[in-house]
């Protein structure tokens, strides 16, 4: 019997973390890792946290709802409700601890969301009207990611 032959594979740093991890090595994965292939070298990024799901948002001054999805780059897409008011995602992301979306509401306006997940886990941030910038508000999740 002959032997079969093998081709050795590269492994990037998050898939070493995820094995130490497996193995009992506590080590944190890398923000961003890139595995070179002999064709190519391929950008591979860590989103930080996972957003996807149905989520309430509390403005200070409204209250809404979110479905989202998000893929493995850390890109959202998805809807949203206030009221009778519902809403498309144009894009967003999550990047690192940050996460970003904008939301195009039935109504015209065109909300610009800007957040951090806290050391309690919970997303807060800053949300303005693009169509009229004077209309801010703050928000925060009551979920934790």
């Amino acid at each position: 019997m002959s032997a079969a032959r093998r081709t050795p594979r590269l492994l990037t740093a998050t898939a070493v973390a995820v094995l130490l991890s497996v193995a009992g090595i506590g080590v944190a994965a890398p923000a961003s890792a890139t595995t070179v292939t002999a064709s190519r070298t391929i950008s591979v990024r860590s989103a930080g946290f996972y957003a996807g799901g149905v989520w309430d948002i509390y403005q200070s001054n409204a209250f809404l709802t979110v479905n989202l999805t998000q893929d493995g780059s850390g890109n959202l897409y998805g809807s949203a409700v206030q009221g009778d008011i519902v809403g498309t995602l144009l894009n967003g992301a999550v990047n690192g601890q940050n996460i970003y979306f904008t939301i195009s509401w039935s109504n015209g306006a065109v909300g610009r969301y800007t957040g951090v997940r806290g050391t309690d886990g919970r997303l807060s941030g800053t949300t303005f009207d693009l169509n009229n910038p004077s209309s801010q508000a703050t928000w925060v999740t009551a979920r934790t990611f």
